[in-house]
Order: structure tokens, then sequence, then C-alpha cells
């Protein structure tokens, strides 16, 4: 959570020495106002991500929460020229639950999302100004697989993962393939072909008694936020 937060606050402290420098060449108060908000608003966005990413890993989802409050509380002390006041409403609205979203089902999707709306308003000296935004980050997983019996119990399997930030294709940090055996869920040793664009294909070999052939896609994206889906293989023999 600490982490999160001091991240956000570079980005933010980053942005003020933005328009200071600016203010220097400009003099115009509203230049320095408007890039306030936006630092405002990047700052927000990092927060839902980072609180996802916690929780995404095993963290309460009470973190978006938690860091919410800490970053709202920052900025209404950081802006000397007037006073900005944040306030957040974290989206209960089916299927997000205190702003959270997280399902991993076994029908080949997965999806981890937070969810929050912003109101953000500032009276500066001259200008004064009243926004209203909201922050959705998704990261969401399609896998489907596909295998071929090699001999006895031995089977080829291939899995197409495709990855997504906000709808849009998204690269993995990591990825985790697993199959189920004999009652256990086992890493194999496989190759993984990245196509550049969120697609993977994970090819594998495997000693998988019986016709059904379940995988689980365990992964990771750029901001270190987990995703799993877990999918059945059709049968190409």
């Amino acid at each position: 959570m600490i982490a999160v937060l001091v991240v956000s606050l570079v980005m933010l402290s980053a942005q003020v020495y933005i328009y200071e420098v600016g203010k220097s060449f400009e003099g115009v108060e509203s230049i320095r106002a408007n890039n306030f908000v936006l630092a405002v608003k990047l700052g927000s966005k990092h927060m839902v991500i980072g609180s996802l990413a916690n929780i995404s890993n095993g963290g309460n989802t009470s973190t978006l929460s938690a860091n919410l409050d800490q970053w709202a509380s920052f900025v209404g002390g950081w802006y000397q020229f007037g006073k900005p006041i944040l306030n957040f409403t974290l989206t209960n609205t089916s299927p997000y639950t205190n702003g959270v979203y997280l399902s991993w089902d076994t029908s080949g999707f997965g999806i981890s999302s937070a969810y929050s709306d912003f109101n953000f308003s500032l009276a500066d000296r001259q200008v004064t100004v009243q926004l209203l935004y909201s922050t959705n980050v998704t990261t969401s997983l399609n896998i489907e697989g596909a295998y071929r019996r090699v001999q006895g119990d031995t089977k080829q399997v291939n899995v197409i993962v495709n990855l997504s930030n906000e709808g849009s294709p998204a690269l993995a940090k990591n990825i985790t393939i697993l199959y189920y055996s004999l009652g256990s869920w086992l890493v194999p040793s496989f190759q993984n072909t990245d196509y550049g664009n969120g697609t993977y294909l994970i090819s594998f070999e495997a000693d998988i008694p019986g016709i059904a052939v379940d995988v689980s896609a365990q992964v990771y994206d750029l901001r270190e936020i987990y995703v799993q889906a877990n999918a059945t293989c059709t049968d190409v023999t």
C-alpha cells in the first residue's frame, strides 16, 4: 500500500515541477491549475492500478479504499495556490463490490478489475475547476486449448492466450501454464510464442490419462496485475 502511494506522489511531484517551470515562462494561473488537474487524474489512475495489483495477488479488497483515502488526503494538502478537494465513490454496481471485480472461471475467461468515480474541485485565485471523472482498470484474459494424442497417454497440447488492458491488447510480464492430471495441477516444460500483440501460443507435451485435458493460465501483465483462467482443451486428433 505504501509503495503505491509513494510512486503516485513521485508522479504528482514531477507534474508539479513541470507546471512550476511552465509558470516561470507563461505566468498564467490557468495553465498551472490545468496541469495540476492532469496530475491528479494520472495519480488517481495509478493508485487504482497499484491497488488492483495488490488485491489480485491476494491482498484485501479494502486496499483500494484505503489507498484512495490516502491519495485524496495528500491531494487536499498539496496545492499552494488554492484549495483542492478530491472525493471518490467506489463502484457497487454488479458485478463490482466496493470497486473490485475478480472472476477467474473455468470457461476460458478471467478478469481482474477495479472501478471508481471521482469528484475533484479546485478553487484557484483566478480559476475554478469542477471535474467528474471515472477510472476503470481492467486486465482480462481469454484462453482456448486443443490437443492431439501422440502415443499412449502422451498428448501434444496447444493453448492460445489473449491478454488485454481496458479492452486493448496488452503484453504479459509472466505466463505460467498448468495442466490437470491424476488429481494435481502440474507445470510442464513449455514453449511460449509471443506474437507481440497480446496473443501467445503455449505448446507442451505431457502424459495425461483419459480424454479430458484441463489447463490453467496464470498471467501477470506489465502492471503486475494478476489474472487467471481455466479451460478444457478440444481433442483434434
